[in-house]
């Protein structure tokens, strides 16, 4: 292609590498560059701005590292399909550290740890979030250290909204979002919402934590099978149930993607009763590697039916424990009469500093990086496994940090994680999210989050002389 006109300013407070970087970026996004069109050459593009090649190779590496150009050999560089990029605003990143456990809990000694928790650390902008928490702490805001919203601050909320509209296609305002430390405190909140003794439909298997949660409100739990369109709907209306608890983006642990079909369903039998409601738990939708992004069951809710729950701990890190719930209207209504006093347990300067992240597009850069990243991980994984796939079948590879290993043969579950435990590696059996009844075959969930692309190999080595 031809060299780009691009206007650096020597005045602007940004450098010259980010204004190149921030010009490729929106002529990709306004597809003004199309998908599979190439640049100029970082010698050249060097040359006719007048720059250092250095400040153009920056620019670049920043846009490769984002998802927006890829770098094909001796070819050049060229524009990528946008499809799956979050976008929203801009700006920077940086540091690492990770920390993974080095026992089980009998002592064995672990090598390699495939949790499908974890997530990789390594890649978080440190420098960044220290950099806006000093500022944020310089600025002496003293407001910040007086009673916030029950709610949550209005500013993050109304992040949050755009941030869930541009992402996910949830239709909400800032007024329906409450801010919460975890998925934890928000489900105890809906219990005072929805009231005690609910009868609620849960998938079997499923997510157990939310299940012990249910459980300890007094909830009638129900489980409903599921098939590989996701929750059977039509088992809904033979039980005597107000709510059902899915996961249709990405379920867990089965990771099935429910389709558009069987969303329908469940949102004609939520309509047929005015108290009856889904909760949606799009726990890391963020994170999908075939087809195209989808969006969530909110998204086609007309009838305010869907109670929206997220978080931030995949996507940035657990430790941030800020997750959010988006409320029909007329459980806003509940909720202002009987549950807004009380108070939001994400402290206001945690609150600022997420906000600040994500509005000002750190946020997006780092999760275009990490879906990068992530996606490297899921293809590695995937190469590796081709000699398990004689005595295995592979499932739930499409989306999400973990995928299902299910044994073709007689073999147990609990002899896979012995046999894995002796070799000095970590996996997770299918059993443990299942709720009353066991798993009808040996499933295996090999996480790949937080395990380095050495120790993937490693540990799946050991799992090959293992098991095979």
């Amino acid at each position: 292609m031809y060299d780009m006109t691009i206007r650096l300013r020597t005045d602007s407070d940004k450098c010259l590498y980010q204004q190149i970087y921030e010009h490729i970026r929106q002529e990709i996004r306004e597809g003004k560059l199309l998908a599979g069109e190439r640049l100029p050459s970082t010698r050249s593009l060097a040359e006719y701005l007048q720059v250092a090649r250095s400040t153009v190779d920056y620019a670049y590496d920043q846009l490769l590292s984002e998802g927006y150009i890829e770098a094909k050999p001796y070819k050049g560089y060229f524009v990528c399909r946008l499809e799956g990029i979050f976008t929203m605003e801009q700006r920077e990143m940086t540091e690492p550290e990770v920390v993974r456990p080095d026992s089980q809990e009998d002592g064995t000694q672990v090598q390699v740890d495939f949790s499908p928790y974890g997530i990789d650390m390594t890649g978080f902008p440190f420098g960044v979030w220290k950099r806006i928490t000093k500022n944020i702490l310089n600025d002496s805001n003293s407001e910040l250290f007086a009673q916030g919203e029950p709610q949550g601050d209005y500013d993050l909320r109304m992040t949050i909204s755009r941030y869930l509209h541009s992402s996910r296609g949830v239709n909400c305002r800032p007024e329906q979002i409450i801010v919460g430390a975890g998925n934890d405190y928000l489900l105890l909140l809906l219990e005072k919402i929805l009231g005690r003794h609910v009868g609620i439909a849960m998938e079997n298997p499923t997510y157990k934590r939310a299940y012990r949660i249910f459980q300890s409100f007094a909830y009638r739990i129900y489980t409903v099978d599921m098939d590989d369109k996701g929750m059977r709907a039509d088992r809904l209306s033979e039980l005597p149930v107000r709510a059902a608890y899915v996961m249709p983006s990405h379920q867990y642990p089965t990771g099935a993607v429910m389709t558009i079909g069987r969303r329908a369903e469940l949102l004609r039998w939520a309509e047929k009763e005015p108290d009856r409601y889904l909760i949606e738990d799009d726990y890391d939708s963020e994170f999908r590697y075939r087809g195209k992004p989808i969006p969530s069951l909110q998204s086609s809710d007309k009838r305010g039916k869907v109670i929206y729950i997220g978080t931030f701990s995949k996507a940035i890190a657990p430790a941030i424990r800020v997750s959010y719930m988006v409320l029909p209207e007329s459980l806003l209504e509940v909720y202002r009469r009987d549950c807004s006093f009380y108070s939001c347990t994400v402290s206001r300067i945690d609150q600022r500093i997420l906000n600040e992240f994500i509005r000002d597009g750190y946020f997006e850069r780092h999760l275009n990086k990490m879906r990068m990243h992530y996606r490297a991980k899921h293809d590695l994984l995937l190469a590796e496994l081709e000699p398990f796939k004689k005595a295995f079948t592979i499932s739930g590879e499409d989306a999400g940090l973990h995928l299902l290993l299910t044994a073709k043969g007689a073999v147990t579950e609990a002899q896979l994680l012995s046999a894995a435990t002796e070799a000095g590696v970590k996996v997770y059996g299918m059993s443990e999210n299942m709720v009353e009844t066991d798993a009808p075959k040996a499933t295996i969930l090999l996480g790949f989050g937080s395990v380095s692309e050495p120790e993937m190999k490693e540990g799946l080595h050991r799992l090959q002389k293992a098991w095979l």
